[in-house]
């Protein structure tokens, strides 16, 4: 599918996007956070997980939330929520690989995690030679998409515009601003075709993207 429309540079979400959330990361990585909160903001766990949500809707991380409001540091709470032994979950996955090396532009990640933690899923799914750079949430400062002052950021790192850029991902308030500042726009989600949508492709998973 992705062959019926035209870029440069493809801009690629990590988790949920490339494999799916229900394999076990998220729930480790929700749970890293909330045991975070409940023992630095020393708090219980239903409030402490009532935080984690609200912020993480509110500013698109919780880590933006526990900044803003509670004047946390960054990198003590990334080094502890992206601790989930993704190789326990992950194995190398042959047919998304495939997908990825069909693509001949350039691709590169865009996460709200950290490189480390990409780095880490890449490997884990046999993928990490397939992308030519990674950006993460500390590229700008720390703030989460979705941003489009982060993504015009990106393009210019890059050296493309923004009409020449595909962004893909499964947040839909992520494409929005993909979409507001001129790119092509993928979704990817279970339910990408029983959902009306405003994006160029939708897709239920990201090998479905592969045209055989």
């Amino acid at each position: 599918m992705l062959s019926t429309i035209d870029f440069k540079l493809a801009v690629i979400d990590l988790d949920n996007t490339l494999y799916a959330a229900d394999n076990g990361v998220f729930a480790r990585m929700d749970e890293k956070m909330i045991t975070y909160i409940q023992r630095e903001l020393d708090v219980g766990r239903e409030e402490a997980n009532m935080l984690r949500v609200k912020y993480w809707k509110q500013y698109g991380s919780t880590l933006k939330g526990l900044m803003q409001h509670h004047g946390h540091e960054a990198e003590p709470f990334l080094l502890e929520a992206h601790d989930v032994n993704a190789y326990e979950l992950l194995s190398a996955h042959d047919e998304l690989r495939d997908v990825l090396q069909a693509i001949p532009q350039r691709k590169v990640i865009h996460t709200n995690g950290t490189t480390e933690h990409a780095e880490t899923i890449l490997k884990a799914l046999g993928i990490w030679d397939c992308f030519a750079a990674i950006y993460d949430i500390r590229f700008n400062q720390y703030t989460p998409k979705p941003c489009v002052d982060t993504f015009y950021q990106l393009c210019e790192a890059e050296g493309v515009q923004p009409k020449d850029v595909v962004v893909i991902d499964d947040m839909q308030d992520n494409l929005a601003v993909a979409k507001q500042a001129g790119a092509k726009t993928v979704w990817i989600h279970a339910d990408a075709h029983q959902q009306k949508h405003d994006w160029d492709i939708a897709a239920e998973s990201f090998v479905d993207l592969l045209v055989k």
